[in-house]
């Protein structure tokens, strides 16, 4: 095994810049996503029936299709035909819409509010009405019962499950070097062409992604312990021991 290369600023800043796309890439897409993920539960549940009906053929058409094809879609289908928008050249969101970044950001995105929505959606109704009528009971409008009961309530439910929804968005990330982003797996393909090493570059970018994927997933589990309304740990397993 090589990795005397690591040693290179040359190659050092790639993986660097590789290694903040992906960082921001998952941030905004998981931030905005969960925002849509949240909207899409609640036109299912409370929107009239013909809005429900169109959000949910949306999703199960998003969640039917490869995430690839609707990264290509955008980029290369939506990219394709906003040049020929008269004056959008020459608008200050001309910039952002020919980077791809703007089309990775938004394919995750749909992708997690798809899924993540679904998710959120059978929490929600999972949340006991009792509950919900208890608040209702204490003088809360419908508005305060969904932001301080049902929707609190449905996420701490669904919580353990949208740890998994964001590893996977984590893990999908690579997807956007086929669109021309630096990212980390681009970075290692760089690597790998230059010095004709082939194991060295993936492995390190493996080791990366398994040191990602632990933080991201010790992040969400404190988040789930801390969560207003969770049990405390030592609780919860004592309830779980016989007797």
């Amino acid at each position: 095994m090589d990795f005397s290369w690591l040693t290179q600023p040359y190659y050092q800043s790639y993986l660097w810049e590789g290694f903040v796309n992906t960082l921001v890439l998952v941030g905004v897409s998981g931030v905005l996503g969960l925002g849509l993920a949240v909207a899409f539960a609640l036109m299912q549940i409370n929107a009239p029936r013909p809005l429900a009906m169109l959000v949910r053929g949306f999703t199960t058409t998003i969640r039917g299709t490869p995430l690839l094809v609707q990264l290509f879609f955008f980029y290369y289908g939506v990219g394709h035909l906003l040049p020929g928008i008269p004056g959008l050249r020459e608008s200050v969101f001309w910039p952002i819409l020919r980077d791809p970044f703007f089309y990775g950001a938004l394919t995750f995105t749909i992708s997690v509010g798809a899924y993540s929505g679904e998710v959120i959606r059978g929490a929600m109704l999972s949340v006991p009405s009792g509950e919900l009528a208890a608040g209702r009971a204490f003088g809360l409008t419908r508005f305060q019962v969904l932001y301080r009961l049902w929707l609190p309530r449905a996420i701490q439910l669904c919580l353990p499950t949208l740890t998994g929804e964001m590893i996977l968005l984590l893990k999908s990330v690579p997807l956007v070097s086929t669109i021309a982003m630096m990212d980390l797996l681009m970075a290692a393909n760089i690597i790998r062409d230059e010095t004709f090493l082939v194991y060295e570059p993936l492995l390190l970018i493996a080791g990366i992604y398994i040191a990602m994927t632990l933080v991201l997933t010790g992040a969400m589990r404190l988040i789930e312990q801390r969560f207003p309304g969770a049990r405390p740990v030592a609780t919860r397993r004592r309830r779980l021991l016989p007797g």
